[in-house]
C-alpha cells in the first residue's frame, strides 16, 4: 500500500495508496477535530486548498454528536462531505490532556467528560468500536500519552501497557471487520510508538509494535512540553527501527520548521492544529516569515498576506481588509486567515515533494529553515 519513490538521506518521497484514495507523501493532514476546520471551512474548501487527508477526533465526535449518530448518517465521509482519506485519532491524547480526573487501569481509562462532567470509560475495544462507527480510512490505536517530563519508571510501565493495548486494538479491529460492524469495511489500523523522551524505551517499544505488522506506524507523545531538539533526537533514535515499507506519522507536529526537520529525519505524515489556531489569532505564515495581521503597520497595507501565495485570500483581499475584519470580529476575517494558513501548509508540502523528486531537498531545507518561522 505504501511505496517509497525516492530518498535523500533519511527523507522519503512516497505514495500511500489507501482504500479511499492516493496520498502523496510527505503530507500534512488538516485537522477537522469535530468534523470541520475551525474558522468556517468545509470539506470542499479543504479539497480546493490541496488537502489530501482530513483528520477528525474520536473523543470529540463520541461526545458530540455521538459516534452512533455519525454511523447512522453513513460515516464520516458522507457526514462531512470529504471524499478523500480520513484519519481518526484514537481519543487517547484528549483523555490525557482534557480530563482533569482520570483513573487508568489495565482495562482502560475512566474519566470525566470535559463538557458536562459525565463519566466515560474508554479502552482499546471502545476506541475501535467508536472508530468503526465513524468509518474513517485510518483508525489510530488507543494509547497512553504521558506528560513530559516523565519518570523513567512510569514511562516504561506506560510504554509496555501501550503495547498490550495495541494488541487488543488489533484483535478488536479484526473482530469488528469479520462481523461486518462499521461503516468502512476497508478501515486500516495504525500503531503508536510511545516511551516519553527515553530513547531506549522508544526503540524497545518500536521493536515490539512492528511485530504486529500493521499498515502504518506513528510516533506519539511528542510536542507535549519537551524541547524541539529532544523531539528530533527521539525521531532519529526510532526511525532506523521503523518498517521501511510503511508510512511514518509524527502526531501533533507542528510548526513549518518542525515539518522540515521531520521530513529530513524520515517522517511521511504530519498533523497539527497550529495553522488554523494561529490564523484565528492573526498569526499568518508567509514565504518571508510570520506576520501578526493585527499590527497597526498593516492598517493601510494594500498588499496580499503573501505575494507568493495562490490562496483565495491572497488573490482577492489586502492585508488591510483582513486586518479590519479580524479587528471587527467578523467571521469572514477568521475564515480568510485560516484559508491562507492551511494553503501555506499544503503548498509547503507540495514544494517539499517537488524538491525530493528533483533530488534537492537538502538545498530546499537550508534555504527555508531560517526564514520559515521568523517573525517579521
Amino acid at each position: 500500500m505504501f511505496k517509497v519513490l525516492k530518498t535523500e538521506g533519511s527523507a522519503r518521497l512516497g505514495e500511500f495508496n489507501t482504500p479511499d484514495g492516493l496520498v502523496k507523501t510527505p503530507c500534512f493532514m488538516n485537522v477537522a477535530t469535530a468534523g470541520a476546520i475551525k474558522g468556517g471551512l468545509s470539506a470542499f474548501d479543504l479539497k480546493d486548498l490541496g488537502c489530501q487527508v482530513q483528520l477528525c477526533n474520536t473523543y470529540h465526535l463520541h461526545v458530540r454528536p455521538g459516534d452512533e449518530i455519525v454511523r447512522n448518517m453513513g460515516g464520516l465521509h458522507k457526514f462531512t462531505g470529504f471524499d478523500g482519506p480520513i484519519l481518526t485519532d484514537s481519543g487517547g491524547f484528549q483523555v490525557f490532556s482534557l480530563a482533569k480526573l482520570r483513573n487508568i487501569k489495565e482495562e482502560g481509562v475512566t474519566f470525566s467528560c470535559h463538557i458536562d462532567g459525565r463519566k466515560i470509560f474508554m479502552g482499546p475495544e471502545e476506541s475501535m468500536r467508536i472508530q468503526a462507527n465513524l468509518g474513517s480510512t485510518i483508525a489510530m490505536a488507543f494509547d497512553e500519552c504521558v506528560e513530559n517530563p516523565a519518570t523513567y519508571e512510569y514511562a516504561k510501565m506506560s510504554s509496555h501497557r501501550t503495547v498490550r493495548w495495541l494488541e487488543r486494538c488489533k484483535a478488536e479491529h479484526i473482530r469488528l471487520k469479520e462481523m461486518g460492524i462499521g461503516t468502512n469495511p476497508n478501515q486500516l489500523l495504525f500503531g503508536i510508538n510511545q516511551g516519553a523522551t527515553f530513547n531506549d524505551l522508544r526503540i524497545e517499544n518500536m521493536k515490539m509494535i512492528r511485530e504486529l505488522d500493521l499498515p502504518g506506524y506513528a510516533i506519539g507523545g511528542l510536542a507535549v512540553g519537551e524541547e524541539a531538539e529532544g523531539m528530533y533526537d527521539v525521531i532519529e533514535a526510532v526511525e532506523p527501527f521503523m518498517p521501511k515499507d510503511k508510512p511514518r506519522y509524527l502526531m501533533g507536529v507542528g510548526t513549518p520548521l518542525n515539518i522540515l526537520e521531520g521530513v529530513r529525519r524520515g517522517v511521511d505524515l504530519f498533523d497539527c492544529v497550529m495553522p488554523s489556531r494561529n490564523a484565528r489569532h492573526g498569526h499568518l505564515f508567509t514565504s518571508q516569515g510570520i506576520i501578526n495581521i493585527s499590527n497597526a503597520k498593516y492598517e493601510q497595507d494594500d498588499s496580499p498576506i503573501d505575494p507568493e501565495c495562490d490562496c483565495p485570500a491572497c488573490r482577492n483581499f489586502s492585508r488591510a481588509y483582513i486586518r479590519h475584519l479580524q479587528k471587527s470580529q467578523e467571521a469572514l476575517g477568521l475564515r480568510l486567515a485560516v484559508i491562507h494558513n492551511l494553503r501555506f501548509y499544503n503548498k509547503l508540502m507540495e514544494d517539499i515533494r517537488e524538491a525530493l523528486a528533483e533530488g534537492r531537498y537538502e538545498e530546499f531545507y537550508r534555504a527555508k529553515k531560517d526564514v520559515i518561522c521568523k517573525r517579521i
